[in-house]
């Protein structure tokens, strides 16, 4: 049987730090990790610009309300969902994801948690499991399953290589040109030709 692994932030929806970013007019978060392979330096990062400029969950949750899904996304999900079982691996933070998995049919979604104090300061994050894609992976196949995984950042790689089959989309030109093994394609149609195909 097989499972399809999607990356969430910049293949299903726009990166949320750069809606955030644009949003407050803070140049440096829009750092993701398509620019920063380090996960934890990558947050500690923004945790402190945030504490910074007195930024706190809320903040953040009232752009999120503003971000629709990338054009295509939904019904790119409804169809493969329709074919196949579909996991969104996404390093984001279920404080984030909700309003955005409400708009694309409740898919099911593994993600980190953000430690929020009283007064809606971000004040860390827990990680569901250490390299959570790479492990989801692993641990999906050691119970029978065959993936097949997309994603758009550094952070996807793992989780793709180790897959039966795996593609980039709408990722960097850097990516791309690091891994020209890696199928990499820019629109859902072509994206989801390719996973059939995979199945």
């Amino acid at each position: 049987m097989n499972v399809v692994c999607l990356d969430m932030e910049g293949v299903l929806v726009p990166e949320i730090w750069i809606a955030f970013s644009e949003a407050t007019g803070i140049p440096e978060l829009r750092r993701t990790t398509r620019d920063e392979p380090d996960y934890d330096k990558l947050m500690k990062f923004r945790i402190g610009i945030l504490k910074e400029h007195g930024l706190g969950l809320k903040e953040i949750q009232d752009v999120i309300a503003t971000i629709d899904p990338l054009e295509g996304a939904k019904e790119f999900l409804d169809e493969l969902r329709s074919i196949t079982q579909v996991l969104i691996l996404s390093d984001t933070f279920e404080q984030f994801a909700m309003p955005l998995m409400k708009k694309l049919g409740y898919p099911t979604l593994f993600c980190n948690t953000l430690e929020v104090g009283e007064n809606g300061e971000i004040t860390g994050y827990k990680l569901r499991v250490e390299k959570s894609k790479l492990t989801t992976v692993k641990a999906l196949q050691s119970i029978g399953f065959e993936t097949i995984a997309s994603g758009d950042s550094f952070n996807d790689l793992a989780m793709i290589q180790a897959s039966k089959a795996g593609f980039l989309f709408k990722s960097t030109e850097k990516i791309k040109a690091d891994y020209p093994d890696i199928p990499a394609f820019e629109e859902f149609p072509d994206l989801l030709n390719a996973i059939k195909k995979a199945l």
